[in-house]
């Protein structure tokens, strides 16, 4: 299924889009797209049989807001560096366990908002990545098959940073990644029986009309399953948490100089294999 969040930010209702591409109102069969449906199998159950008997009420898609496609969001658990081209063009060695930082959930936005460059940034960079949403709590897993079966499904995401303050200001990571609207989320959560394999799903994204990355989760050092296994034995993941499983190559960062660093009036557009695509327009903050 395609699940997602339509509406005004902050009053987004739930919404399905159905095999024929038709935009379907949940908001009769479940309060939101969150951990609490995600968890429940008899609620989905609910919602994939309405779908597939066509009988929920049709919504006109016109001018009408596509929100986060997840509401209520736990946590947002960050894995940095986990692609070999990525690790090659800024001349790392790959990681030996995963790189893990956190984002908080009001950096998420909508797929279309716009995206806000902060005041007196100079190095404002883009990164396209596979979301994992959780659908089961994970605590002390043993295998990266278990990872996999606690996974409820996948999302297109922008984890847009400022290198700066990332790299260069000292501490950790978390100032170049938290900035207002740094996570751009969607369009859909697609569970995860619609994604066989989630180590085969092409990335691409777009600055300008130009392309920049061009990849392929194959690419990843730490598959999915392996990184929810990993992230399960130092913290307990709970349904609506999310994982962003890191980007691959061509960042503004691995560029030689002067570097293509995002500006106002910038456009870019995202998108993963079966996920969907996603739209922004920066403006200053």
């Amino acid at each position: 299924m395609k699940l997602l969040r339509v509406g005004t930010a902050g009053a987004e209702r739930p919404a399905l889009l159905d095999a024929q591409g038709t935009l379907r109102d949940l908001s009769g069969l479940v309060d939101d797209i969150d951990g609490a449906l995600l968890a429940d199998d008899t609620a989905l159950d609910r919602v994939r049989a309405a779908a597939e008997s066509g009988a929920l009420p049709a919504l006109d898609a016109a001018g009408l807001r596509i929100g986060p496609p997840l509401g209520r969001i736990g946590k947002i658990v960050c894995i940095g560096l986990n692609y070999h081209d990525h690790a090659r063009e800024i001349g790392a060695a790959p990681p030996p366990e995963p790189v893990v930082f956190l984002k908080a959930p009001d950096t998420v936005v909508g797929p279309y908002d716009t995206v806000l460059v902060p005041r007196g940034s100079v190095k404002t960079d883009w990164e396209v990545e596979l979301a994992v949403v959780i659908g089961r709590t994970a605590r002390y897993l043993d295998s990266a098959e278990e990872g996999l079966a606690h996974v409820a499904g996948y999302a297109v995401a922008h984890d847009v940073s400022e290198r700066e303050y990332q790299i260069e200001r000292g501490g950790t990571w978390d100032k170049g990644k938290n900035c207002e609207t740094f996570n751009p989320l969607g369009p859909w959560l697609v569970t995860a029986d619609e994604v066989p394999d989630p180590q085969r799903l092409a990335l691409r994204l777009w600055v300008n009309g130009e392309l920049e990355q061009d990849g392929t989760t194959a690419e990843q050092i730490f598959p999915v399953g392996e990184v929810v296994r990993y992230l399960s034995r130092f913290m307990t993941l709970y349904p609506g948490d999310v994982v962003s499983t890191g980007t691959p190559a061509g960042v503004a960062m691995g560029r030689p100089e002067p570097k293509p660093y995002l500006r106002a009036g910038d456009v870019v557009e995202l998108e993963i294999e079966g996920l969907g695509r996603q739209r922004q327009e920066l403006k200053d903050a």
